[in-house]
């Protein structure tokens, strides 16, 4: 059978993105608008009921304001932008987060794609969350750099086409100082946390890729554990999953550096579990495409659970 998907917002680095990776699936036809008709909100209307997936890559407001297009009782939707994460009547389109997850998303009408930064330490400690390790009141912090695709077209064009005698971009930069950022809800919510971590989001000068960072310190958390005991739960929870790698401890202990570009065109991510015993100390580590598992791979990897389920 052949289901029909509509990318709203197929033109931004997200949704080109998707397209590349539908391309030539014969399990699917994508509708397409084209020139003014992207941008025409009854040409979208149209176009979001007339599918059985519509798969949004819009800014948040604009996200609303297709859903709200929505008519048809049988179109559902994937929504990257961040208006949804957090809303109790949608899926959060994370696979991995539970083992009831999967079966959530193929059966859900709404899912809400991850955000990229909140990916890895989601998945770095809701397995500790769930096994019991770490408390609920743990003063998380996590610190991150992106590529700086992950910002949007303003951002790519900054980088990529500065304007005439504009200065050149930083090759490393901090921003959201203020401790305000739209993924902190996401990120309290789905590791189990009772507060919103310290999060240092940062942007590279390199297009894709990733590195998220938790550090934990081993006496702060709900019961004796080691390094090699944190190792073996995260090893435990995403063992099954071929998407998810837990790098062995012996191979991340002989590590001097750490690329973020290393698993660009992936859409799988890559954990490791650096930790010094006799301090007490671990710091975790993961490595991902933040347009892969961090945005339009997550979205597919969705879409093909929902597909499944149809």
């Amino acid at each position: 059978m052949t289901h029909t998907i509509f990318i709203d917002g197929s033109a931004g680095t997200t949704g080109l993105q998707i397209r590349e990776r539908l391309a030539g699936r014969s399990d699917m036809e994508v509708l397409e608008l084209v020139g003014e008709d992207r941008k025409d909100p009854q040409k979208r209307a149209e176009a979001i009921n007339d599918a059985d997936f519509s798969i949004l890559c819009l800014p948040d407001a604009a996200a609303r304001e297709s859903v709200s297009f929505a008519r048809s009782n049988t179109v559902r939707i994937i929504d990257t932008s961040t208006a949804h994460r957090v809303d109790a009547d949608w899926i959060y389109g994370m696979p991995e987060l539970t083992s009831e997850q999967p079966d959530l998303i193929r059966q859900a009408s709404r899912v809400s794609n991850p955000g990229c930064y909140p990916t890895g330490p989601i998945l770095m400690l809701r397995p500790l969350s769930d096994a019991g390790i770490l408390p609920a009141d743990y003063p998380i912090s996590v610190t991150a750099i992106s590529g700086y695709t992950g910002g949007g077209r303003q951002m790519i064009e900054k980088y990529e086409t500065p304007g005439e005698g504009d200065p050149a971009p930083s090759p490393f930069h901090l921003y959201k100082m203020q401790m305000e950022h739209k993924h902190l809800a996401e990120m309290r919510k789905y590791t189990g946390l009772n507060q919103e971590p310290i999060f240092s989001p940062s942007v590279g000068f390199f297009p894709q890729g990733m590195i998220t960072q938790v550090p934990l310190y081993l006496n702060q958390l709900d019961r004796k554990v080691t390094v090699t005991d944190i190792q073996d739960i995260l090893e435990a929870f995403h063992g099954q999953n071929e998407l998810i790698d837990v790098v062995p401890q012996k191979d991340a202990a002989s590590l001097t550096q750490l690329d973020a570009t290393e698993l660009i065109g992936s859409d799988g991510l890559r954990i490791y579990v650096f930790g010094h015993e006799a301090k007490g100390q671990v710091m975790l580590t993961a490595i991902y495409d933040n347009l892969g598992k961090g945005a339009s791979g997550a979205a597919v990897q969705n879409l093909d659970l929902m597909l499944s389920g149809a």
